[in-house]
């Protein structure tokens, strides 16, 4: 299979990309970027050619792309992407408005595109035993769950709010809803939120607490905010505690590590040891395509955590709660 990276503006296109080039079945051999230099230099990093004209691009001989574009030019490269048909992984957030997720989906499948959204969280070795235990009835009904998803503050685009659609709160609680629908079968009821900005000069959230209630009834706390310093080791956190009628599981996706202490460099660094989430995603995503197997992370999916984010700004921007309506029957 031969792959494009449409944009390599997103953290993740590096991790992406090298596990593409990994993957036995799959040649990385097109990139696109609307940044030249950032472009070629990405492109020659991975000895893929690059195109400064996307149509060119998408007639470079591909059979799907990884889009890792600005957040609020997703639904733009998606749509191209489908015209085009080919196959789809978007970074998340999949779109910044509901709207314009329900516009992408819509056109992958009038075209009969499959559209992936990259959560590479849900492919955690750590969450997926978690989704077991869940499933197996470990910890009894899930009553109440405590979630941080906290990170260092990225800059560049992802505080400029006309190409991230907003700061630490679009950025860190689509990881935590992905997981909660998938591993609870549950969706959002209510949520109350406070946002605000106290540890970088930017024009953006950096931190907040979001309190929620899920259709089952589960009670959720998410911290999503940018407070790790650039000292941290990592480049932040995901970690949960699941509060069961039965007992209780205390998550956290980074914990295989070894912890090196850099001489030269004066740096501590969390070197992790367990299987890559990122590679999975890949492996996932191509197997599914390969064998025209319905996506695993589904653009509904992605849609979905797109409602909780504009909920959750909502709420922080009248100070009360809103009240979801769910999917589910």
């Amino acid at each position: 299979m031969n792959v494009g990276l449409l944009s390599s503006a997103h953290l993740h296109a590096g991790a992406y990309a090298k596990a593409l080039i990994k993957h036995s079945d799959v040649n990385l051999v097109s990139v696109w970027d609307e940044d030249e230099i950032r472009g070629r230099r990405f492109a020659n990093a991975y000895e893929a050619a690059f195109y400064e004209d996307l149509s060119q691009f998408f007639s470079s001989g591909i059979d799907s792309v990884v889009i890792c574009s600005e957040n609020t030019k997703h639904k733009e490269h998606v749509l191209a992407a489908a015209m085009a048909k080919k196959a789809i992984l978007c970074e998340k957030p999949l779109a910044t408005s509901t709207k314009d997720a329900e516009e992408m989906i819509m056109a992958c499948h009038q075209e009969n595109v499959p559209l992936h959204v990259a959560h590479p969280v849900r492919f955690s070795p750590i969450i997926t035993k978690t989704k077991k235990l869940l499933d197996e009835d470990t910890i009894g009904r899930v009553v109440a769950v405590n979630a941080t998803n906290q990170g260092q503050m990225p800059g560049g685009w992802f505080v400029n709010k006309s190409l991230s659609g907003g700061g630490a709160a679009t950025d860190r609680i689509v990881h935590i809803m992905d997981l909660l629908y998938w591993m609870l079968g549950t969706e959002m009821k209510s949520v109350y939120a406070e946002l605000d900005t106290r540890f970088h000069a930017i024009e953006v959230e950096d931190c907040g607490l979001v309190l929620a209630e899920l259709t089952n009834g589960t009670f959720v706390t998410i911290d999503p905010s940018w407070s790790r310093p650039t000292t941290f080791p990592k480049w932040g956190d995901v970690r949960m505690k699941l509060i069961g009628t039965k007992g209780n599981l205390e998550v956290d996706i980074l914990a295989q590590h070894f912890t090196y202490y850099a001489g030269v460099s004066e740096r501590t660094e969390q070197l992790n040891w367990s299987e890559d989430m990122n590679q999975r995603l890949i492996d996932d995503f191509i197997a599914r395509i390969q064998y025209r197997q319905p996506p695993f992370i589904s653009g509904e999916d992605g849609k979905k955590t797109v409602e909780v984010i504009q909920a959750v700004y909502r709420s922080a921007a009248s100070n009360q709660t809103v009240q979801m309506k769910p999917h589910l029957a």
